[in-house]
């Protein structure tokens, strides 16, 4: 599914969503763990960014100025009347394209929507936007291909390269891994906090 399509189902349960996650923690301790790896708390980049919320008011509290990207416009609009003085954009990181870098990049659930085939293209680009010395936090699934799952009323895509291809394609972009974990088990759901030397 091209991430245009996802963002139109996004657009439907955006509210939704916001209500859910108003006074969620949820990924808040893996985002604070992967800060404490920061060497220089500068720009950071917040990939699918959703409604903005607990993630959003984190990077903030922590000093970073932010950038958030979303393919949802509902999402995108619901993140700026929260977060008046963050930089938000409606883009696909699939196409997305900037000469800025980044101390800190973060994709909370959001790569695991991307079409399979570009995982690998996509997370080389985030590796690439870090700075010296810059974190990468980041979820996925842990599991090969692709599949659909209902979710609020609609089919959701998801896919994934897999543990160690992830693993693999973080060492190749001459990061070095800082923590991993299978943080929901039973559930398939990986996240990883990278930095660049």
């Amino acid at each position: 599914m091209e991430p245009v399509e996802t963002g139109k189902k996004y657009n439907k349960i955006s509210e939704i969503y916001q209500s859910e996650l108003l006074n969620s923690n949820y990924g808040l301790a893996q985002v604070k763990r992967a800060i404490s790896f920061v060497n220089v708390t500068g720009s950071a980049l917040d990939v699918g960014c959703g409604v903005g919320g607990r993630i959003v008011d984190e990077l903030e509290i922590s000093g970073f100025v932010i950038t958030g990207i979303d393919v949802s416009r509902s999402m995108v609009t619901l993140a700026q009347e929260s977060h008046p003085k963050v930089h938000f954009e409606i883009a696909d990181i699939c196409s997305w394209q900037t000469q800025q870098s980044f101390d800190f990049v973060v994709a909370w659930d959001s790569l695991f929507h991307l079409p399979l085939s570009q995982h690998e293209v996509v997370l080389k680009k985030l590796c690439s936007l870090l700075t010296s010395g810059g974190v990468l936090i980041y979820t996925f699934g842990n599991d090969i291909g692709e599949h659909i799952s209902n979710w609020h009323n609609d089919t959701f895509y998801y896919s994934s390269i897999g543990l160690n291809r992830n693993l693999q394609v973080l060492i190749d972009s001459g990061l070095d891994v800082m923590h991993m974990e299978l943080d929901q088990y039973p559930e398939k759901h990986v996240y990883v906090v990278a930095k660049k030397p």
